[in-house]
This record gives C-alpha cells, sequence and structure tokens, in this order.
C-alpha cells in the first residue's frame, strides 16, 4: 500500500518535473554562471568569472539591498500570520452546513482567479485596490463620519480595511486547501468528543486543529513563497528593475541570495513543524506510548 502510495505521488509530480526539467533547469545553471561571474558585452553568453564579487557588491556596497529585504521581511511577517488565520476561520464557516455554501466557495476563491499574474500588475495599475478599499471604507464608515471622527481615525480605518482587502485578495487557495483538509476528517470524531460533552472550542484544539496539521503546512509554505515572490514584492520589483537596466550579474546574485533564503526558511518551518505533523505514523506511536504507560502503572 505505501509502495502504490508513494508511486501515485510520482506520477502526479511528473508533469512538473518534466516542466522543471525542459523550462527552468537552464535558467538555473544560467543563474549560477551568471552570479559568479560576469556577462562580457555584445551579442552571446560570454561570462568571465569573477567570484564572490557579486555578492560582495548586494551586501556591502548596494544601498537597496538589505533594506529592500528587511522591508521584504517585514511584510511577510505580518502578512502570512494573518492569511493562514483568516483561511482557516473561513474555511471552517463555509465548511457548516449553511445555505449558499457553494456561492460563498466561489467568492473567497475567485479573487485567485482574476488577481493572478498580468492581471494583477494591471489592477494594480489602475489602483483597484485602494478603490476597492475606498468603497468598502465609505459602504461602513460615510465620509461625514469619518469627518467627525478625525484624521487619525480615519487613518486606522484606512489601515483595517486594506488589510482585509489584502487578506480576501490572496487567501483564496489557503481557503480551498483548508476546506479539503476540514472535509477529509470523519465525523464520528466529533460526535465522539460531544458525547463526552466536548464543545466547539475543545473540538478544534483537540481534532480539527491537528489532524489539518499537515494541511496547515503546506498553506505556511505555499503563504511563504506567495508572499516573497508576489509580484509587489520589492526584491522582485528591484531584481526585475537590475535586470532591465543590463545588470545581469547583479540581478543574479541578488536572485539567488533570495532564493536561498527562502528555501532555508521553508526548510526551518518544517523542521519547527515536524513533531506537530498527524500522521499515521504519530498517531500510531502516541497509542504505542499510551499503551506502554498503562502497562507500567
Amino acid at each position: 500500500m505505501s509502495a502504490k502510495t508513494t508511486l501515485e505521488a510520482y506520477v502526479f509530480m511528473t508533469p512538473f518535473i518534466l516542466g522543471v526539467l525542459v523550462f527552468f533547469l537552464f535558467p538555473l545553471v544560467l543563474l549560477f554562471m551568471l552570479s559568479f561571474g560576469e556577462r562580457a558585452p555584445g551579442v552571446g553568453l560570454d561570462i568571465t568569472f569573477t567570484g564572490l564579487d557579486n555578492f560582495y557588491w548586494a551586501f556591502f556596497e548596494d544601498v537597496q539591498f538589505v533594506p529592500l529585504l528587511l522591508q521584504s521581511i517585514q511584510e511577510t511577517v505580518i502578512r502570512v500570520p494573518l492569511t493562514i488565520i483568516f483561511a482557516l476561520l473561513i474555511a471552517i464557516l463555509v465548511n457548516k452546513n449553511i445555505k449558499g455554501r457553494g456561492f460563498f466557495r466561489t467568492v473567497f476563491f475567485l479573487p485567485f482567479l482574476l488577481g493572478n499574474g498580468y492581471v494583477m500588475q494591471q489592477l494594480l495599475e489602475q489602483d483597484v485596490s485602494g478603490r476597492a478599499i475606498q468603497s468598502a471604507q465609505s459602504f461602513f464608515m460615510p465620509p461625514e463620519i469619518m469627518a467627525y471622527l478625525g484624521e487619525s481615525v480615519t487613518n486606522v480605518v484606512s489601515g483595517f480595511f486594506s488589510i482585509i482587502i489584502v487578506l480576501f485578495w490572496g487567501a483564496g487557495v489557503q481557503i480551498l486547501l483548508f476546506l479539503s483538509g476540514l472535509q477529509g476528517i470523519s465525523p464520528s470524531y466529533y460526535e465522539a468528543a460531544r458525547v463526552e460533552s466536548a464543545n466547539e472550542w475543545d473540538c478544534f484544539w483537540h481534532i480539527t486543529l491537528p489532524m489539518i496539521s499537515p494541511i496547515m503546512l503546506l498553506c505556511i509554505v505555499y503563504s511563504l513563497i506567495d508572499s516573497f515572490t508576489n509580484i509587489t514584492n520589492p526584491i522582485v520589483t528591484y531584481s526585475s528593475d537590475l535586470t532591465f537596466a543590463s545588470k545581469f550579474s547583479e540581478a543574479s546574485a541578488i536572485g539567488l541570495i533570495y532564493s536561498l533564503f527562502i528555501l532555508a526558511l521553508v526548510l526551518l518551518v518544517f523542521l519547527c513543524m515536524r513533531k506537530a505533523m498527524y500522521t499515521t505514523e504519530t498517531r500510531g506511536r502516541k497509542v504505542k506510548e499510551k499503551v506502554k504507560k498503562r502497562r507500567r502503572a
């Protein structure tokens, strides 16, 4: 059974592996070559090896890379936890047996389909997000009331609505993943818990959260990568500007540093959440530990 499951996983991964080999392998090799070298002017890819000069330039000579990297980290630290919490709450609510459940699922996933890649870039250039924030703010708080409350309260309300719009716009995939994880939990667990007088809060902490921990890990990794590689990320924009300015070696070094940083962060998340994962193996291990304790007692 384990071998069959592994084979099925590789079958589903085959298109991605082929895509990486065909479309991404050569750019990755070229990225490493340009990071440790300098492209000669003219036509072609005549690269001269320069060692760590491009990395030294990025950290010690360039005045924009490190501040932009810190800004990117700060935005991600704020955005990812809020996105995960928001997506989990919405998934739990949409998973309930309510009227119009399919409609609400479509509404929360629709922004991801519309606001991705080139479409998102065009919407941002037309300041659609700013207009959406103003519309939501005007609907809940009319301009007359906002003018009476003062500038400080207006800024707080505007910041709140901007966060809500960003979360709503970028949490579609996480909501869908959490929803699939919630639907995979057997109702018998909740029925047994309610027989033991457990409330909704107890069911969430002792059943829902442990059993969707693999989905939680997937959503955290996806949110991290999405935040760091988003088209609005300052490092992505800065690297693109360097490339169009014909500074290919500097842009490649920044891209390599940034990619390794994201990879190290993802590995750190895996290591931190490895012990918290709820799988068949961990469940069997806990049962064995309980049996051993009972025998000793």
